[in-house]
């Protein structure tokens, strides 16, 4: 990797430097203080690369914060940077072209990297593993095939055989609950886990906990939210569920991905209650398309639950 443009940030101010990459300039072109003190940067890089944002606090050591794919206008918000006030920002330009992108959580055993694809579908990538969670809709063209599936229950916006098989390999695991493993083909049912409300069981090395997932749409028992974890780091998908107790007691969670499309699942109130409850690090909303086809259910979240709390919320498009 080529290092590619140098930040530095505190409350006093920005200064930025870039380096010539074959001939090309690569720098930091805008820095923009959000009302909310979320930093948004704008990077000027060679279009298809791939390069990686990261953060230090004291220029030794660098934490990985985003890998993209260079396009016209490459800007990243920074929903961090309230909690630290302090921090230094360095863009590197990438050897590889095609691999997985996203935001980076570090562990001791490798980073995690967590690409949202649509609605309730997303790709982690850890230590050599692939993990998808509950793909169905949207193009999963181009992204490397599933070591490990984990489906959430039937309705067709989560669990899609034709995505699921070109999503998978011969070999690719897959978690489910028993309504979804009844669904199956018998290749995948062959390969496939059950794992019920409350249950654990370990996949390729993994520990995958089945969170209860329910509400007046969706009966108890039926579905599962899942915390997976990953060097050390747990991460939680809460399927389709509402503000249940299960959820409002989880402890230690790093990153969860809440849904909040009513009246199907989570009201804004809802998944706000929820977040105040058990605190994640970080925390995604997800699956919040409403019935009109609107997005704003997602800008209202974070709105609300503004930094009180202490919980870093990360908007990424789902639609």
């Amino acid at each position: 990797m080529k290092l590619a443009a140098f930040l530095f940030w505190s409350v006093l101010g920005w200064m930025g430097a870039s380096a010539p990459l074959f001939g090309q300039t690569v720098e930091f072109t805008q820095v923009q203080v959000l009302t909310n003190q979320e930093l948004r940067l704008v990077l000027n890089a060679p279009l298809n690369q791939h390069y990686r944002l990261e953060t230090s606090v004291d220029l030794a050591s660098w934490v990985p914060l985003v890998t993209a794919r260079a396009g016209t206008l490459n800007e990243h918000i920074d929903s961090a940077a309230p909690f630290r006030p302090t921090r230094y920002y360095r863009a590197v330009q990438l050897a590889e072209t095609n691999g997985l992108t996203g935001d980076h959580f570090p562990t001791g055993a490798g980073d995690v990297v967590v690409h949202p694809v649509n609605h309730a579908g997303l790709v982690l990538g850890w230590n050599g593993l692939v993990i998808y969670n509950d793909p169905s809709d949207g193009s999963y063209q181009g992204m490397p095939k599933a070591d490990l599936v984990l489906l959430s229950h039937t309705h067709g916006d989560h669990f899609n055989a034709a995505t699921l098989g070109a999503v998978s390999k011969a070999e690719t695991r897959v978690i489910a609950p028993q309504a979804v493993f009844n669904s199956l083909s018998a290749s995948f049912r062959a390969r496939a886990s059950v794992l019920t409300n409350g249950g654990v069981t370990e996949v390729l090395g993994v520990r995958v906990e089945a969170v209860p997932a329910y509400n007046a749409n969706h009966p108890r028992g039926t579905g599962n939210g899942y915390v997976v974890t990953l060097g050390g780091r747990r991460f939680y998908f809460s399927g389709d569920t509402g503000n249940t107790p299960e959820m409002r007691a989880l402890t230690g969670i790093d990153a969860a991905f809440l849904c909040m499309n009513q009246p199907f699942t989570m009201t804004v109130s809802d998944a706000t209650n929820a977040v105040w409850a058990f605190r994640p690090a970080v925390v995604y909303p997800y699956h919040y398309r409403d019935q009109s086809g609107s997005q704003a259910n997602a800008a209202a979240f974070k709105q609300r639950l503004g930094l009180a709390p202490g919980v870093e919320v990360r908007l990424r498009r789902w639609y």
